[in-house]
């Protein structure tokens, strides 16, 4: 029997003593679920008393919080050099005699023979409700004899003072003198298979299935990322198995003489299925006994040896999404075929009601007139080939009849030659000569005018005339630069893989980066801000110190010339961003104008100039000359050693592709040329709607249609009372909210939806559409390389800030704009995209490796989730 005081020191696995504060989240949970009878492995616990006593008797109080005060969460450096300095205190302490002792002899009394024990951490900030601190702290297997626990008691008190739990709770708020670690020691299961079961959805927050995860062996292959795991969704009702993913697992982690280790498994194991299916009933029934005990999802894990199944930890899931909301996907028309592509890829969000009734007419005008131009005689019938929306969402409607399809493609076939040369001859003429200048040109005209002298329903006026030219200068470059970048890749890198590319040559990709396009010029641009920031005398420190925001509240602020209180380093900063800004300032980050731009708010493009502050950043000078280097030697290679009609054939094909490689960049960069001008007029009408009460704020301008916009405009020149739309627009805007949180489908009919003219043309869609159930997304692979990390999933660039360097950046899409995130990133996942849209040439020019069009990462993966991104083979693994 322990004593009193012993008791304050040691409790019992089932111990109704074991509260967070004495045996921390884990201890006290597992000491929640031992005592409601559930199979726990047998055990003790080694309370925060007994760490305290530790501390105390080493006199390490003082200093570990003196030490910890120093670390700052935005500094890794700081992070590393306090867990250092406290590591080595810890590990030169002296375990007080009676609390070895104490240790040993609750370790005996486990069995005979030195048992195999795991060693857990359990840290009083772990396993909350709110807060799961998953992984902060550490676990040791298969430890044997007492001496070894001592070492690993050691070892667990010591990880409460990693880098990695100190920025953790530094980015919560939590005070390291709240703090304390008690350590779980239980009987190993010597398990064959182990997992972990979510008794929600954790991707979907479905509440009605859960998930079970399965790898053969000790479950740490699965917690570190080391194995892709089967994957079982299972009714939380019945306890039916409602689908199941085998993966190859190639790996486990086994039992050593000591510890644990890696070992391959066997080659006929590999995609056997861990579980059968009365053991994911039974998991199943568990799970639902556990959340019933908590009354909420829980994230448990579990081993099973023989048929023994036992629950080693449960913590309620963070961060679960609401459940699913639902949308109704009824087509317009029954005969219609309804997908999201082309200019659509940069309208990843349902539409605003101005941008839909004044853009999507636009845009549809202009996509008449080019079917006139290339396929004379055949009228597009009302509504097909147009853009339209569906709960908001953007579609175009390719439902032609048969026959309908048949006259467009003799009218278009009869003219072929011509549709050739102009589509593709003409390409980069009809882009660089007419349709860009003549876009700049009407926004020049428009925004060299006073608009708070203009009437207002010039200010309705000038949106109209922008963004027909903006569609015009569109489809200008998706009738011809794009389809001329794509087919001249295409085409060489077809030839180069079958007649040409050897064993140890580079991909076809290496021929076609390192070119100056618009967003590599952009990026160098904020490098050069930041390298001459650097050698300012208190700017890098203030840039460094300061968030983002409080930067360009203070560059807002800063009026042209600068005050004469601003020193002459922060005016000249102010002078050389707006010149950025200026030049770079009106890329899209999405292309519905009710989006602010980066010459409205630069808090992204600081965020960059500060990562351009540190050591971490690589100079995109030296990365463009190193991937121009190696572009040009695999061109000389090829031309040496190519002779005769291969010699010839890419002669004519290299120089094709590259031509348009940085074209198609930098037409796309300048489809928002125009925006910034419609966003002042439009600013502007919101701004006297305001002062009339009949909206609440200037935003709220882009929540109307563009009749309520025209009639408002005319009331105000008329000087009429203009009608409230506050109402309306707080319910336009509360839809939107609940459309975005859907997916919409790539294609409608969700069946068949992706047939034109009788082909299937799902393969090139820019999203999937057969996206199975589990831990593992499939994508298209955009740029090759393989790398783990954690997820950071950014929604809009007001969170841009949220990115940390090496960072896997999830979005919807990625657009010119977003450039600026992949000097962070370590690796790139989206919803919308494929191997030839921005997101993936871009990650090939910076060597981060990416899987786009996978329909959907953004509801699936949130922030935090480890990743491992598969380029090669275009696979997502959600960790």
């Amino acid at each position: 029997m322990l004593s009193a005081d012993d008791e304050s020191l040691v409790l019992a696995m089932d111990s109704p003593a074991a509260t967070v504060g004495r045996a921390g989240g884990k201890g006290a949970s597992l000491a929640r679920l031992a005592a409601a009878g559930l199979p726990v492995p047998p055990g003790f616990h080694l309370t925060t008393s007994m760490y305290r006593r530790f501390v105390d008797q080493n006199h390490l109080g003082e200093s570990i919080l003196a030490e910890a005060s120093e670390a700052q969460a935005a500094d890794p450096a700081t992070l590393d050099r306090a867990s250092a300095r406290i590591s080595a205190w810890m590990r030169q302490g002296t375990i007080p005699a009676d609390i070895a002792m104490l240790i040993r002899s609750s370790y005996d009394r486990m069995g005979q023979d030195d048992p195999r024990v795991a060693v857990r951490s359990s840290a009083t900030a772990e396993d909350l409700p709110d807060m799961s601190f998953a992984g902060q702290q550490d676990t040791y297997l298969n430890v044997r004899g007492a001496d070894a626990v001592l070492e690993a008691v050691r070892l667990c008190w010591t990880s409460l003072w990693t880098a990695r739990a100190l920025g953790y709770r530094a980015r919560q708020g939590i005070r390291s003198e709240d703090v304390a670690i008690a350590v779980v020691v239980q009987q190993l299961v010597p398990a064959d298979v182990a997992g972990i079961l979510f008794t929600a959805d954790p991707l979907t927050g479905a509440r009605g299935s859960m998930v079970i995860n399965a790898a053969w062996g000790l479950g740490e292959a699965i917690v570190g990322g080391h194995v892709t795991p089967d994957v079982f969704i299972v009714d939380k009702d019945t306890g039916e198995v409602e689908s199941q993913t085998i993966a190859d697992k190639e790996v486990m982690t086994v039992r050593l003489p000591v510890g644990t280790g890696e070992a391959p498994v066997a080659g006929r194991q590999r995609r056997r299925a861990t579980l059968r299916s009365r053991d994911a009933a039974q998991l199943a029934r568990l799970g639902v006994e556990i959340e019933r005990l908590y009354g909420q999802p829980m994230d448990v894990e579990w081993a099973k040896a023989g048929d023994r199944l036992f629950i080693l930890q449960a913590r309620p899931i963070t961060a679960l999404p609401d459940p699913p909301a639902t949308l109704d996907w009824t087509l317009p028309d029954a005969r219609g075929r309804y997908m999201r592509s082309s200019v659509i890829e940069l309208l990843p969000e349902p539409l605003s009601p101005l941008f839909a009734t004044l853009a999507l007419p636009a845009w549809n005008a202009a996509m008449r007139d080019l079917m006139t131009l290339l396929a004379p005689g055949f009228v597009v019938p009302a509504p097909r080939l147009t853009l339209l929306t569906i709960n908001d969402y953007a579609y175009y409607d390719f439902g032609l009849t048969t026959w309908q399809s048949i006259r467009m493609v003799a009218a278009m076939l009869s003219r072929s030659r011509r549709i050739v040369a102009f589509c593709l001859g003409a390409a980069q003429s009809r882009w660089a000569d007419q349709a860009r200048p003549h876009y700049a040109r009407v926004a020049a005209d428009w925004g060299a005018r006073d608009m708070q002298a203009m009437p207002a329903s010039e200010l309705v006026k000038a949106p109209r005339e922008i963004v027909r030219a903006a569609a015009d200068h569109y489809l200008t470059i998706q009738s011809g630069i794009l389809p001329a970048a794509f087919t001249s890749e295409a085409l060489f890198t077809l030839a180069y893989d079958r007649l040409a590319k050897r064993a140890d040559d580079p991909p076809a990709v290496t021929f076609m980066l390192g070119f100056d396009s618009a967003p590599m010029q952009a990026e160098k641009s904020l490098f050069d801000l930041a390298a001459w920031a650097r050698d300012q005398p208190g700017l890098a420190d203030y840039l460094t110190r300061s968030t983002s925001g409080d930067v360009v509240a203070r560059y807002m602020l800063t009026p042209s010339p600068a005050r004469a209180a601003d020193d002459d380093s922060w005016r000249e900063f102010c002078r050389l961003l707006t010149v950025h800004l200026d030049r770079f300032g009106h890329a899209v980050y999405d292309l519905d104008f009710a989006k602010g731009l980066p010459t409205e708010d630069p808090a992204p493009l600081i965020e960059a100039i500060k990562h351009f502050l540190t050591t971490q950043a690589r100079n995109p000078y030296e990365r463009q000359a190193a991937a121009a280097a190696a572009r040009e030697q695999a061109a000389q290679s090829l031309r040496r050693r190519l002779h005769g009609l291969r010699g010839w054939l890419f002669r004519w094909l290299l120089p094709l592709a590259q031509r348009y490689a940085p074209l198609r960049e930098d037409a796309l960069a300048d489809v928002g040329l125009g925006w910034p001008v419609v966003r002042r007029s439009l600013l502007e009408l919101g701004r006297r709607l305001v002062l009339a009460d009949s909206i609440r704020e200037r935003d709220d301008v882009f929540w109307l249609t563009l009749d309520e916009a025209d009639a408002a405009a005319q009331a105000l020149d008329a000087r009429r009372a203009v009608t409230g739309f506050s109402q309306v627009v707080a319910g336009r805007r509360a839809a939107w909210e609940q459309e975005r949180a859907v997916t919409p489908p790539v294609s409608l009919p969700i069946k068949g939806g992706m047939r034109f003219l009788g082909i299937d043309f799902s393969a090139t869609s820019p999203a999937r559409t057969d996206q199975a159930a589990g831990h593992i997304i499939k994508g298209h692979s955009a740029s090759p390389g393989r790398v783990s990390g954690i997820a950071c999933v950014i929604r809009s660039p007001g969170e841009f800030g949220l990115m940390r360097a090496g960072d896997i950046l999830v979005a919807k899409i990625t657009t010119p704009a977003w450039t600026p995130l992949f000097a962070l990133a370590a690796g790139v996942v989206t919803d919308v995209g494929g191997p030839l849209s921005h997101g993936s040439i871009v990650a090939r020019e910076y060597h981060i490796p990416a899987v786009l069009g996978t329909g959907v990462a953004t509801e699936r993966i949130h922030t935090a989730d480890r990743l491992t991104v598969d380029g090669d083979r275009g696979l997502v693994t959600i960790g």
